[in-house]
This record gives C-alpha cells, structure tokens and sequence, in this order.
C-alpha cells in the first residue's frame, strides 16, 4: 500500500509567467484598428449629419456635439493605442501565453493538453496587410479562449499547425 503525502510547495520556486518574453502584435495591425476606426466615424458622422440635416432642432447643438464626438475619437484612439502597446503573445514548451488590458494587465495562459480546436480567421483590412488572427478554444465554450489578432499569416500558419500538432500527440 502507497502512503499517501500531501507536501507543501514552495510557490518562490514556481515559474513565473512574468519573465517570459512577450512578442509584440505586428505593426501593420496598428494600421488596421485605424481603418477600422476611421469606417466606424465615417458611418456615424454620416449619421449625424442626416440627422441634423432632418431634424432643425437640432442646429444649436451641432457645435457641442461635434466638439463632444471629436473628444471621444481621440479618447478612443488613445486607449486603442495603449491597448495595441500592451498586448502580447508567447508559445512555450507546454503552454501559451496571452497578455493584454488597457488600465489591468490580463495574462491567460492555457496549457497545451486543454487546447480543443484552433482556428485561423482573416478580415477583409487585415487581409490586405497580410496579417490573421489564431483563436486558441479550450472545452466547454462556444468562445475562444485566446484570441491572438496581428499576427503576419504564414506566422500564423506555423503556430496554427504547431497547435494541431500539439492536439494530435494528445490523442
């Protein structure tokens, strides 16, 4: 009979996820949450503009409006500045390894063997820049549980046949 034992760890000898070296996003994707961006104010600023176009009572507005949306373009594109800056990926030998957040920094690390499926996803704008997105799903979620945008496509080809790979030898 095996005697059972239940040792304490040491959590100071744990790896820690904070050293690893993150890999930034491309720099075409910059590029990209821009155009995405600028369609986004076009489609609304063609929408105010019908609507004061329609609506006379609205004319005194105008100026504090446009003040107002201009304000929250910039407020936007900084925010998505800082959250372009801040996200990050890393494959190691057992795990990978997200980084991202605006004011928090969130880390999701997922293990290998818990990786269900992967899937490579192109968008028209990134496309064009030769750039895909991998989503990583884990079970129990009509989600992904890692979704790493920005990512040039034959790179995103590698990591996505070196997931596979991992998935396989599971089975």
């Amino acid at each position: 009979m095996e005697i059972f034992s239940n040792e304490i760890i040491d959590t100071a000898q744990l790896p820690k996820f904070e050293e690893v070296h993150f890999t930034a996003l491309h720099p075409n994707y910059w590029k990209v949450l821009l155009i995405n961006l600028v369609l986004l104010v076009l489609i609304s600023a063609i929408g105010m503009g019908l609507a004061f176009f329609y609506n006379v009572e609205l004319a005194e507005f105008q100026i504090p409006m446009a003040l107002g949306f201009i304000f929250l373009i910039v407020l936007v594109v900084v925010f998505l500045r800082i959250g372009f800056l801040k996200k990050g990926f890393a494959f190691r030998n057992h795990d990978v390894l997200f980084r991202n957040g605006i004011i928090a920094t969130n880390t999701t690390i997922i293990p290998y063997n818990r990786v269900q499926h992967v899937a490579l996803h192109e968008g028209l704008i990134a496309r064009y820049f030769g750039l895909a997105t991998i989503q990583i799903f884990t079970a129990g979620g009509r989600s992904s549980d890692i979704e790493v945008p920005g990512i040039r496509k034959e790179e995103a080809e590698n990591i996505k046949q070196l997931l596979m790979g991992k998935i396989q030898k599971q089975l």
